[in-house]
């Protein structure tokens, strides 16, 4: 995905103008994910798919330069995934995705020489939310655990989740909800219950939270099926 920032000096004004800084920068959960792997110095392959156009290209480009070996597919017809995030006075983000080639990714674009035995298979939410990419996600999951692997998924976005989620995870060792997604999975607003919920479909949850007022990182609540 490309993200284009727009970060907000003052609230949105509606049928008007609210003046923003707007900047163009690579995004996309997985490829965040994998950059973010290759900067602690892991060996990050990136499966995803992009358009035939210059967005693409140089996503791309900017993903092997982190040090991503990253194997994209190409939709001849749809253009490269954009995501419009604004991001308000006090830093809170709200996005607004339009997909386009992100949901065109296919099975055969997980090339089967990348599912070894104690290997990782990391897959973001938004490829099980999907309707175009679900089945790709899915099979994904079957072949890696077929295969020996560890899966993790990660929800990825609250807004969209429904329980039937939990049933397009299913095959994952570890999930990786934020505090509202792990609220949103379940019912339940007392975030321990929820993370213990999950560990009967999942054997180890992680649940991340915002951080206190006087608190610098988030909070990490780790619970396991045993």
């Amino acid at each position: 995905m490309v993200d284009v920032v727009a970060r907000l000096s003052g609230p949105l004004a509606s049928a008007s103008d609210a003046p923003a800084t707007i900047r163009f920068h690579g995004g996309g959960s997985a490829a965040n994910a994998a950059a973010w792997l290759a900067a602690v110095g892991a060996e990050a392959v990136l499966i995803g798919c992009v358009g035939d156009d210059e967005r693409g290209r140089r996503a791309l480009g900017e993903l092997r330069m982190a040090g991503v070996d990253a194997r994209l597919a190409v939709d001849p017809d749809l253009p490269t995934g954009t995501c419009l995030v604004l991001v308000g006075p006090d830093g809170e983000r709200t996005m607004v995705p339009d997909a386009d080639a992100n949901d065109a990714l296919k099975d055969e674009d997980l090339p089967e020489e990348l599912l070894e035995p104690g290997g990782h298979l990391h897959v973001a939410g938004y490829a099980l939310l999907r309707n175009g990419s679900r089945p790709a996600a899915r099979a994904a999951i079957a072949r890696a655990s077929t295969a020996g692997m560890t899966v993790s998924v990660d929800p990825s976005s609250s807004a969209l989740l429904a329980t039937e989620f939990l049933d397009f995870a299913v095959g994952a060792d570890l999930l990786l909800p934020n505090e509202p997604e792990a609220q949103a999975l379940t019912g339940q607003s007392d975030v321990e219950r929820a993370a213990r919920a999950l560990t009967e479909r999942f054997g180890e949850v992680v649940v991340t939270q915002e951080p206190g007022p006087k608190q610098g990182v988030a909070h990490v609540l780790r619970l396991s099926a045993e």
